[in-house]
């Protein structure tokens, strides 16, 4: 005899079938229903999940991101309908621009008063469709296996990304025979397309014949779980490789082929032989505006080979001479082994006198002042070499992002948690709480004091979890990055980016989690030791002087090898 359940228990079997075991979630009457049943799955012999109270639906969306980007799982959030789903979609097309796989459930009214502006009614599948990977409105209770099983096949399968899912109250609280479904295929879609080995073939010949090749490692490599087989193709042809912001802990910082980070503010050499190699091969990453600089000056001297998933990608933004569309983690080995052994120590001995030149200029006095208020460059620097080598960096968006990414080191695959291709100020809170709940590595998280304020509500959470995040608040009272181009492109007129703060030790304070300000130098390197000693959060706020501006940087039109090491 077959079983019946409601719509809101199918949900809940649904997603311990998909092994889900952590959600992220904010109730409202249009979810009830969910909750009600969410209620049984979260004690007792029932249990299977720990569900985490967040205090504003968008950092629920961040917290799964967080999670996924470090787990390698889907992350899963639950949210009710009309601004509770609306107030998700930040998260949505965060996820969408850097392929991070979320399942965000919504309720959503009844399907009787769909289309008659109900209370909290909002066209959630209209307003998603156009930023995630799929959509969909649960209309009935017995689609609802079906839905959740597919939803999480296309989230994570491919390239990977968001999934919404409106579940309007009807569907919840209705009743349907329970059968477990499984959906490992879906019609017109085709996430892992078949290697062409000609396309292979030609990769291979030009590596092969290359004097001065380069590589662009992306995101697509974590992705892909592709590190070995990076490291494999490096090697064997002794290629140096440059990182893109959200491919940074793909190789890992100090092997010796590794050139720095890639972008308009990333390293000097990387930059600059971009415009000098003969092959240039673009792996798992997008060729975003970021990194190319002004695309009618970048590397029109270069033969481009680019190694993607995803066929749009390919001739978006740079054309390619060789495309080989496959998971990277296929066709790496497939072109290393057609790969001469090979080395190219004339070529990479040329980044030398570059990467001196920026250590000499720019790094050595980022991290190692003697004088003047505490910088940026330096707080990260003290905090990455007290760290545990195997840290997960987690970052806001601003100067703290760019400082954090260019001086912190990663020595493990996922370590680098950060809002790339929309850039979502108050990402980083809420990320760095769903980065702890996946793994039990320590969490930095460097925020600026702009952006911490976005998602500030979230000690809250923090606090009833004793969630583990090390805060390292960097405090230049502007909106930093603004104040940077007002200062260079805006002749100094800095409209609207200096910041009046709250005292953040207050703040702390009435959300019970130790803080500590440093404001001296010779006080940091103890209060860094203080705060990764703490064994729950903490957050350690640094008086950082208000002009210290991200060096190098490619001013905006510019082509990537004019970068500005002093202005």
């Amino acid at each position: 005899m077959s079983e019946i359940i409601t719509g809101a228990e199918a949900l809940m079997r649904s997603l311990k079938e998909e092994g889900v075991k952590t959600i992220f979630g904010y109730p409202g009457g249009a979810i009830m229903p969910v909750y009600d049943t969410l209620y049984d799955y979260t004690q007792g012999e029932k249990k299977a999940f720990e569900h985490i109270l967040v205090r504003h639906e968008q950092a629920a969306t961040h917290a799964a991101q967080g999670y996924a980007r470090v787990s390698g799982e889907v992350g899963v959030c639950l949210v009710t309908s009309g601004p509770g789903a609306t107030n998700t979609l930040t998260g949505v097309a965060d996820a969408m621009m850097d392929s991070t796989p979320i399942v965000v459930i919504c309720g959503q009214v009844g399907v009787g008063a769909l289309g008659t502006d109900a209370f909290q009614e909002v066209d959630l599948v209209g307003v998603a469709q156009p930023i995630s990977k799929w959509s969909y409105q649960i209309r009935r209770p017995e689609d609802v296996a079906w839905a959740v099983s597919r939803a999480f096949y296309i989230a994570r399968s491919g390239r990977p990304g968001p999934v919404v899912l409106d579940f309007p109250k009807n569907a919840q609280v209705q009743t349907t025979e329970w059968t477990p479904v499984v959906v490992n295929r879906v019609r017109s879609y085709r996430p892992y397309p078949k290697l062409d080995n000609g396309q292979v073939e030609k990769a291979a010949e030009l590596i092969n014949n290359a004097k001065r090749p380069l590589a662009l490692v992306g995101q697509g490599v974590e992705l892909g779980n592709a590190h070995s087989e990076l490291l494999e193709f490096l090697e064997k042809a002794d290629i140096p490789a440059g990182k893109t912001l959200l491919g940074l802990s793909a190789l890992p910082s100090a092997h010796p082929l590794d050139i720095g980070m890639l972008g308009m503010q990333g390293s000097l050499a990387p930059n600059v032989k971009e415009q000098e190699c003969d092959v240039m091969i673009a792996i798992g990453m997008r060729f975003s505006d970021r990194v190319t600089g002004d695309v009618t000056k970048y590397a029109k001297q270069a033969k481009i080979i680019h190694l993607d998933i995803d066929p749009s990608e390919i001739n978006k933004n740079i054309k390619s001479d060789v495309a080989v569309i496959a998971d990277c983690k296929q066709s790496l080995p497939a072109i290393t082994r057609l790969l001469r052994k090979a080395s190219h120590k004339e070529w990479i001995d040329s980044f030398k006198p570059l990467q001196q030149k920026e250590e000499q200029m720019v790094i050595e006095p980022a991290i190692h002042p003697t004088q003047g208020p505490l910088l940026m460059g330096e707080v990260v620097n003290a905090v990455a070499q007290a760290a545990p080598k195997n840290a997960v960096l987690v970052t806001d968006v601003g100067q703290n992002q760019m400082f954090a990414s260019r001086y912190f080191q990663f020595t493990e695959k996922r370590s680098v948690v950060t809002s790339g291709g929309l850039g979502t100020m108050g990402f980083g809170l809420p990320a760095a709480m769903g980065a702890c709940f996946a793994t039990d590595r320590t969490v930095c998280f460097f925020t600026g004091d702009g952006g911490f304020q976005m998602t500030i509500q979230e000690l809250g959470t923090i606090m009833e979890h004793r969630i583990p995040v090390k805060v390292i608040l960097m405090n230049n009272n502007y909106l930093g990055n603004v104040r940077q181009w007002q200062d260079m492109f805006f002749d100094g007129r800095r409209s609207f980016t200096k910041m009046c703060n709250p005292c953040f030790e207050l703040v702390c304070k009435g959300y019970d989690i130790p803080y500590s300000l440093v404001s001296e130098r010779e006080n940091l390197k103890e209060a860094i030791e203080t705060m990764l000693a703490a064994t729950g959060p903490y957050v350690m706020e640094c008086v950082i002087k208000e002009d210290d501006d991200v060096k190098p940087m490619t001013p905006p039109g510019k082509g990537v090898d004019e970068m500005l090491l002093e202005f």
